[in-house]
């Protein structure tokens, strides 16, 4: 946790030296620190926001970060232009999993 809130770390295999790095925050991790995982795997879960957790979001929000190394980049160069040319980005439910009542 950071500032009491979950952080999953993803280290990008073959994006050279030092590698890629994302982070994600606030979520509740489903993978363990240095398990391995494929594209499309889901490594956690959005924590809720809110008043009450200490956010700034009025709602379930994310925090989506890129590092090599010590530098911060800009998230959205993973992306692919065609996707960026839609609009804003947007996380969708993932079919099929359990949600927050």
């Amino acid at each position: 946790p950071v500032a009491g809130r979950g952080v999953v770390s993803v280290e990008l295999s073959g994006t050279g030296e030092p590698p890629l790095r994302t982070t994600y925050e606030p979520v509740r991790a489903s993978v363990r620190e240095g398990e391995r995982v494929a594209a499309g795997q889901i490594v956690g879960t959005v924590q809720e926001a809110g008043p009450a957790s200490g956010s700034h979001c009025g709602s379930g929000c994310l925090h989506w970060g890129l590092r090599r190394g010590e530098t911060y980049l800009d998230p959205l160069l993973l992306l692919p232009p065609w996707l960026l040319r839609t609009g804003p980005s947007r996380l969708l439910p993932v079919p099929g999993a359990a949600t927050a009542a």
